[in-house]
């Protein structure tokens, strides 16, 4: 888990492959859910209540199946966020039904990451444009995704490859 640009959808598939595991990317089955479009397109669409129950049923449905091994899931920025889903990865972690790994990175590096992708796809938070509301979004998200981290990893500074090391020698 983390914000956006915090390196979920580029780092799971890659720790996916490394585990030997399948990989789930929620912002996909999310927008499944809803229909066809972009993120930005369905929030717009169907409004912050709908796409939220929708991830909340992405998290559910998608995330944890019995399946050996399990996947690799890069969750949506805003998945803890959704009606029910924190208390859901809570009880997933507790029961050893997943590791929780938050992808931290400060808003600068988050800003960094963003200013150089392509960001028409993703909705508004807070009404502002996506790189103007990082550090709303991080002081408001940053203590929630602490608190149901097993694990952190500080991305500051490490690139792709620093990263996935990282991430795979905390889970070993």
């Amino acid at each position: 888990m983390g914000l956006r640009g915090s390196g979920k959808s580029v780092l799971g598939p890659r720790l996916s492959e490394r585990l030997g595991r399948p990989f789930i990317d929620l912002d996909a089955v999310t927008v499944a859910y809803l229909g066809e479009g972009t993120l930005r397109e369905l929030w717009e669409r169907h409004g912050e209540a709908r796409f939220r129950q929708a991830e909340y049923r992405a998290l559910v449905n998608q995330a944890f199946p019995r399946t050996n091994p399990g996947p690799v899931v890069a969750l949506g920025g805003g998945t803890p966020t959704a009606p029910g889903a924190a208390d859901f990865l809570r009880n997933a972690s507790a029961r050893g039904m997943g590791v929780m790994v938050y992808l931290r990175a400060s808003p600068a590096t988050l800003r960094a990451r963003l200013a150089g992708a392509d960001n028409t796809g993703r909705p508004s938070l807070t009404g502002e444009d996506p790189l103007a509301e990082i550090e709303v979004v991080h002081a408001a998200r940053d203590p929630l995704y602490g608190e149901l981290a097993d694990m952190v990893v500080e991305v500051d500074g490490l690139d792709e490859v620093a990263t996935l090391e990282e991430v795979a020698r905390l889970l070993r």
